[in-house]
């Protein structure tokens, strides 16, 4: 039983998750946990967040960043559709939580938060908004996070040993101490896996393709990371850390925003 589902997991776990648009993002990728379970463990994962940052007063404090954010946002989400089937589905959830961390993130299955500091710090433009919303759903519906949970668990216990430890979830997935140990898991693999620089230049192409079809500026990428990297002095923010500084990138976002303009100008908001 655990070869055959080795045989599967191999079979379907390398393979593009967005449908190819101008930005010309189709990476073949490594995916081999079961889309419920990173699911499961990015719901219990953020659960835990919103609980924590419940109890200490720091969520959603701000009346106007959560309405501003989560309009544009939601605005951004409309969009998903042109580069992935079946995200109308996901439980969309925007937050926002009082943090002097400079950084946002946006969990499997649609679970965002932003960080006040990220909006406060930089004085952000709804444009400028838009580039971060679009950079951290795209990291999503590119499925980064389960990428980055296939290869750690794989590594940890084995391909063997990972598709028992499937078999087992999917058998018991509903089990109180499956839940705990999802979240655990989850919200432990998301946040201390940093994304590669292949997965941050894939959210950056396909997160400005999404701010420009939801009409919002996609040259403001530049005008953010800029800021981003004013505040940063000797250290880079956490938002960018797996993107030092450089003007090689600036290059690209340029270059990016300029090939896709015509999207914002044909959406461009009043």
């Amino acid at each position: 039983m655990k070869y055959i589902l080795i045989f599967f997991l191999v079979l379907y776990g390398c393979s593009s998750t967005t449908t190819k648009t101008e930005s010309e993002v189709d990476r073949a990728q490594f995916i081999l946990l079961p889309e419920f379970l990173a699911m499961s463990m990015a719901e219990d994962g953020y659960k835990q967040e919103l609980k924590k940052a419940r109890e200490n007063k720091q969520l959603n404090q701000n009346d106007e960043h959560v309405r501003r954010v989560r309009e544009i946002g939601f605005n951004i989400i409309d969009q998903v559709i042109f580069l992935r089937d079946g995200t109308e589905d996901w439980n969309w959830e925007i937050n926002v939580q009082e943090s002097e961390e400079v950084n946002a993130y946006c969990m499997p299955g649609g679970k965002i938060m932003m960080y006040s500091a990220l909006i406060e710090k930089t004085n952000a433009t709804d444009d400028e908004i838009a580039a971060v919303m679009g950079h951290e759903i795209a990291h999503a519906i590119r499925e980064h996070g389960r990428e980055r949970m296939s290869t750690a668990l794989v590594q940890q216990v084995g391909l063997i040993g990972f598709a028992a430890y499937i078999a087992n979830q999917a058998e018991d997935r509903r089990a109180a101490d499956v839940a705990v140990q999802a979240a655990v898991l989850g919200t432990t693999l998301f946040f201390a896996l940093p994304h590669s620089r292949e997965h941050e230049r894939e959210a950056d192409k396909l997160g400005m393709e999404l701010a420009a079809r939801a009409g919002y500026n996609p040259i403001a990428a530049v005008s953010l990371w800029r800021k981003m990297d004013a505040l940063s002095n000797a250290k880079i923010p956490e938002f960018f850390s797996t993107h030092p500084s450089n003007e090689n990138r600036i290059k690209d976002l340029q270059a990016h925003a300029k090939k896709i303009n015509h999207l914002y100008l044909e959406n461009k908001r009043k």
